[in-house]
């Protein structure tokens, strides 16, 4: 790896502020390539729920971490880690500029800090602490502590499921505390610029709201009776994600396409709020605001403001 470029840009930001976007147009001004930072855009035959990058784009700037693991397998933190830093390694070694892109706090976190999740024994004790509070609380406590550090996790398990939500608490304290990540160490193998994409609540509602309109007449539907026909569940990880577990209802009968349609919606606006609170954690995030009718060049402009290069590039480029 080169050892005087360690710049890596992050574009994060609640789901469905246009992050992919945005990143794609970035790689070509800064000529950077792309590594997914998007739990559920990683699996394979789940394009639509997910909103994966177009082909397009795909085609015209590298793409990395996308549609390679299989929807039935359990991919874990770890191993998003060991590749994420591999392919930005590679990127490096090349060149060229990495983006990180995608919504996912734990994948962001592994990368941001340094993470071990190196396999460790059971404190049972601090699990003992877990279930008492849950006993004394209630588990929709713990999944409201969960939702805070995990939203991704919390998405995909039940309130009411005391186990899993443990579980999942303690998978996050494999690199950091559930109360902050004031304890976490940065990774001080990169240099790593910042960015989060807002808006207003409500067109970042609306946004959703139209979008899940959008993802199920480009075919969720069919996509998702697709993955049941290979077997897949509502016990395969893959499928607790939004936009998928809502319609397993629906297709077993149990309920209308409005309601499937109407719980997909929320629980993503419900998805979006949690990033934003994750989001918030963070002391390095440069907020870049989108404001409606706003071309994407005016966001690139906000994220290169401060880049030397960039500035210098973008003079050039408008003096032409």
């Amino acid at each position: 790896m080169s050892t005087t470029n360690k710049t890596v840009y992050i574009v994060g930001g609640p789901t469905c502020t246009g992050k992919s976007t945005v990143a794609f147009f970035l790689a070509k001004r800064i000529n950077g390539e792309i590594v997914n930072c998007d739990s559920v855009q990683l699996y394979k035959y789940m394009d639509i729920g997910s909103a994966k990058p177009s082909e397009k784009h795909m085609a015209a700037v590298p793409h990395h971490l996308y549609d390679f693991v299989d929807p039935r397998e359990n991919f874990t933190v770890a191993q998003y880690q060991k590749l994420a830093e591999e392919k930005i390694d590679d990127i490096l070694a090349r060149g060229k500029t990495p983006i990180l892109v995608g919504g996912t706090g734990l994948y962001l976190n592994s990368v941001l800090y340094d993470m071990d999740f190196a396999a460790k024994p059971v404190d049972m004790k601090r699990r003992k602490e877990l279930e008492d509070l849950g006993a004394k609380y209630g588990s929709d406590y713990l999944h409201q502590l969960l939702s805070a550090v995990d939203p991704e996790a919390a998405a995909r398990i039940h309130p009411n499921n005391l186990r899993k939500i443990v579980r999942a608490i303690e998978a996050y304290e494999l690199g950091g505390s559930i109360n902050s990540m004031d304890k976490l160490k940065p990774n001080k193998k990169y240099d790593f610029r910042f960015y989060a994409l807002t808006m207003d609540r409500e067109w970042l509602y609306d946004r959703i709201n139209k979008r899940v309109i959008t993802l199920i007449r480009a075919g969720l539907i069919d996509e998702v009776k697709k993955l049941r026909s290979m077997g897949l569940t509502l016990d395969d990880p893959s499928m607790k994600s939004i936009g998928y577990k809502e319609l397993f209802p629906y297709l077993d009968g149990e309920t209308d396409l409005k309601t499937a349609v109407y719980e997909i919606m929320k629980n993503t606006r419900r998805y979006a709020k949690r990033q934003m609170t994750w989001l918030r954690r963070y002391d390095n995030v440069h907020w870049v605001e989108i404001r409606k009718g706003e071309a994407v060049s005016a966001v690139l402009d906000q994220i290169l403001a401060d880049v030397p290069d960039a500035k210098s590039a973008n003079s050039e480029r408008q003096s032409k």
